[in-house]
C-alpha cells in the first residue's frame, strides 16, 4: 500500500516495503510472570488515599526487576506507572537481552529439517514382491526403476 498524504502544504509520501520479513514473535509475558501488590501509599492526598490501596508494586519474577507507584489517585493508573518503571529498570533490561540472546542461538524449524533431511538419516521401504516391507537403498529403487530421482 503505497499513497501520500497532504499535510500542511506538505507531501508526506507513505510506503510500505513488502519484501521486509515480518517480524516474529521471540516470547510473550503473562500476568503469571508478575507479582502484583497493592498497599496504601504515605504522605498527601486525603481520605481516598488514607484509606484505599492504590499504590501498587510490580514484581517480575524472573528477573527479579520491581516497579513501584503511589504518586496517582487511582490504582489504575499507578499500575501502569508501576509497570514502565519495571519495564525500564536495568535488571529487566539485562534479563530481556539474555532471553534474546537465548533465542537468537536456537535454530529454525526450517534448519532443523534440513539438517536431518540427509540420506543418512532417511530410510526407505518398498513393498517386496511378497508384499512384505523391506528397506531399500537408493541403488536398489534405481535398478527397479522405482526411484523418481527427487
Amino acid at each position: 500500500m503505497n499513497g501520500q498524504i497532504p499535510l500542511e502544504n506538505k507531501v508526506v509520501k507513505i510506503v510500505i516495503n513488502k519484501d521486509k520479513p515480518p517480524r516474529e514473535l521471540i516470547y510473550s509475558l503473562t500476568k503469571k510472570d508478575f507479582v502484583v501488590q497493592t498497599f496504601r501509599g504515605s504522605g498527601a492526598g486525603g481520605q481516598n488515599r488514607n484509606k484505599r490501596d492504590t499504590a501498587v508494586r510490580i514484581i517480575h519474577q524472573a528477573s527479579g526487576a520491581r516497579g513501584e507507584s503511589c504518586e496517582e489517585r487511582s490504582q489504575a493508573q499507578n499500575k501502569k506507572t508501576a509497570f514502565r518503571r519495571l519495564i525500564a529498570s536495568g535488571k529487566f533490561k539485562l534479563w530481556h537481552a539474555k532471553v534474546c540472546y537465548e533465542f537468537s542461538k536456537k535454530k529454525t524449524v526450517e534448519q532443523e529439517v534440513d539438517e536431518w533431511m540427509v540420506p543418512k538419516f532417511i530410510k526407505t521401504e518398498v513393498k517386496g514382491p511378497t508384499g512384505k516391507w523391506i528397506t531399500a537403498s537408493e541403488e536398489d529403487l534405481k535398478k527397479e526403476n522405482l526411484y523418481n530421482g527427487n
